[in-house]
Parts: C-alpha cells; structure tokens; sequence
C-alpha cells in the first residue's frame, strides 16, 4: 500500500485532518502529516512540523509569528510546503496528497499541489472549490473537492464529504497506470485556424515513431504546454501557433502569461517557431469587445468568440516580443515564416488579409532575432502541405542533434 501526505494547518483544522488520517490508515495505507499552521499549538501530531515547513521556503518561523501578520504566514507556507511536497515526491516517501481547507488552507494546499507532476495523487477538500478554481488548479490535475459545509468539525455533512474524499484518494492512489510502450513525446500548439497545418505534421511526427500531444492554443492550453516541456518529458516541440501572446499584449481574454514561449529555450528542447494566428486577438460576443477598438476588423468565429485583426504596430511588438523568447534558447531552434498568410483567414483573399502587418511582423521578428538562429520563410500559408512537411522535417532533424553550446 502507498503513504499518503495530509497536509494542512493543524491547529485549526487538526480534528477533520484526523478524521480523514484514520479513515485512510483503515484502508491500509500509510499517512504522512505535514502542519502548515500558523497559530496555536497543532491538535494532530505532524510527522513534519511547521518550523520545516518554513525552513524549506527559507523562512525565520519565529520571526514569521512574532510579527503577527497572517497574510505573510500564509505567504511563507504557500512556498515552503511546495518544496516540501515535490521534495517528498522526489525522494517517494509520499504516493498521493490531500488536505482540507477554506481560503487560507485551500491557498496553501493547492500551492503545494502544483509542485507535483501531472498523475501524482493530489485532492484538495476546500470551501472555495464550487466557484472559478483557476488560480488554484492552474495547469494541473489537481481534484478540488467542494467542502459543501464550513471545513470546521465533523457533522452530518462533513462526515459524508470527508469520508467520499478520503475513499477517493485512497482509490488514486491505489489505481497505478499499467506501463506502455511510451514513445518520445513531441507537443504541438494549435488553433482551428492552423488545424491542417499542424495534423498533417503530426503525422510525418508519428511515422518517425514519436508521441504527438496537441494543445488549444487558448490562454490555459498554452500554460499546460509550458508546463509538461518544464517536466522534462518532452523531446520537441512544434509551437506553430503563437497566437496567444496577441491576446497577452492587446488584451485578449485567451493570454498564457508572460513566460508563453519560454519553456523550449530555457530547458533545451528542439523547437519550431512559427508566427501562427497572430494575426487574430480573441474577445467573447461582440458586445464584450473593449469601446476603445471601435473602427477595426472584427470577424465573428461564433456567437461567443469575436476576433480582432492585429494592426501593424502590434505585429511590430510581437515580433519584438516572440523574438526575445525564442533568443533564450539553448537548444535548435528553427522560425518559420508563412508568406502568404499566418491564419486562414489572413491567406489572401480573406477578412483578416493585411500583407503590411504581416511584413511588419516578419521584419520586426528577424532584425530582433539572433543571428544564429536560422529564419526558413516559404512563399506559402501556413496551413499548406509543403509548410507543414518542412516544419516537421526540421524538427526532426533538431531532436536528432545536440543541443548548441
């Protein structure tokens, strides 16, 4: 049977840790209490204490409490209990996690939770968990558990949500995936305006007996990508669809953050870089769209998605932009430029067409670009055959070489 972390602030929330700590023990396993508590002496035992768990962010416990500032405590143990957890993780001493919390334990809980690798058993029990979990999940698969109830002794109601959550994790943790014969993995970015594009070198990508995973190039798509090349487990990647650093300089709804892009360069794995979709800023209904960009192209994709054109003085920036990112890398890394649209709907003849902004980006892209890195432009759009076959061969060819020095 496996050890399973319960993880939380002790003190406050030591008796409902306990219940669900001897509801596991019950099923066979073994449990590992970490308290993150800030207050009052803890009312279940840790197996590590708080005073660890602040040392592991690099933090003074006692100064941390003299200065009787819970917003910083809370700080303090939402950095030190991810240390603490991946660290356990590392060393397999733990095989899943829980914890139970309102805002301040759900905070930590899930802070701890995403320093694990996707498939690690994690489940947090929170009171926050029936509204917009974003923040807490962020790209991994953490299992938010609605509390129903105040987590705040054990009643009719808590004894029934923490029983279930308890039986759940134990049940993660017992379901251990059978091996496969697992190929090397490649990850992909894309949209439904590079969708040929990127399917028909997915195909070249598995007939070379690799993995292909592809991700929608909608703000968490994006993160998630990011987030799996940072794991390690990732041989190459083919981001052809860039689009969502236009939505993170205009204001877009679908942005990945300031570090889309950067996760390639900085852990040294081979990457195609194309300009795709950047062409293309996404709002929701029309009616949602910002009074300040009255007067520009719009083009309705759906009820819900409206699109805006990029204008050549934001393809300026983001060929600035994706061109300082790609400049961090360490490993091969190979632009390619589309000539003759970026998007289906900027290939000639379309609403989105704008040959000035597209040489505006090209430009801008290459004058910031790295002179060592090699720009291949094709006098075609981006979803044709030929653009496709040339990225994945490239590729390919990178994977197959050393990283540069």
């Amino acid at each position: 049977m496996g050890t399973i972390a319960i993880l939380g602030t002790m003190d406050t929330k030591g008796e409902e840790h306990a219940f669900v700590a001897n509801l596991i023990r019950q099923r066979g396993h073994q449990v590992l209490v970490i308290d993150t508590g800030t207050l009052d002496a803890p009312k279940l035992k840790p197996d590590i204490t708080r005073l660890e768990v602040a040392a592991a962010a690099g933090v003074d416990f006692a100064a941390l409490i003299a200065r009787k500032d819970r917003g910083e405590a809370v700080a303090a143990m939402s950095q030190g209990a991810p240390a603490m957890l991946a660290r356990l993780a590392r060393e397999r001493r733990i095989d899943g996690v829980i914890s139970l919390g309102g805002g301040g334990g759900t905070a930590i809980g899930t802070a701890a939770m995403r320093a694990l690798p996707i498939g690690f058993p994690k489940l947090m029990v929170s009171t926050l968990a029936s509204g917009n979990t974003a923040q807490y999940v962020g790209v991994k698969d953490i299992v938010m558990f609605p509390a129903v109830v105040d987590v705040a002794g054990i009643n009719r109601i808590s004894r029934q949500i923490f029983t279930r959550a308890a039986g759940a994790i134990c049940g993660m943790v017992e379901s251990v995936p059978t091996p496969g014969d697992d190929k090397p993995l490649i990850v992909a970015s894309m949209f439904g305006n590079t969708t040929d594009c990127v399917q028909a070198a997915k195909r070249i990508l598995e007939a070379a007996g690799f993995e292909v995973l592809v991700f929608h190039a909608t703000g968490t798509g994006g993160r998630a990508m990011e987030s799996l090349i940072e794991s390690g487990m990732v041989a190459g990647v083919l981001d052809i669809t860039t689009t969502e650093w236009a939505d993170e300089l205009v204001g877009g709804i679908l942005g990945a953050g300031l570090t889309r892009c950067e996760a390639a360069a900085r852990h040294g794995v081979p990457a195609i870089i194309t300009p795709g979709c950047l062409d293309m800023v996404n709002f929701g209904a029309p009616a949602t769209v910002p009074a300040q960009f009255v007067g520009r192209t719009f083009y309705q994709h759906n009820p819900q998605v409206t699109l805006m054109r990029t204008n050549a003085e934001e393809c300026a920036e983001l060929g600035r932009i994706l061109a300082e990112k790609i400049n961090l890398s360490t490993a091969p890394v190979t632009v390619f430029l589309p000539l003759k649209g970026i998007s289906v709907i900027s290939a000639p003849g379309q609403k989105f067409h704008d040959p000035v902004a597209d040489r505006v980006l090209f430009t801008a892209l290459k004058s910031f670009l790295r002179q060592d890195i090699p720009v291949v432009e094709m006098d075609c759009a981006i979803n044709a055959p030929e653009f496709a076959r040339a990225c994945a061969e490239r590729l390919l060819a990178q994977i197959s070489r050393p990283a540069q020095a």
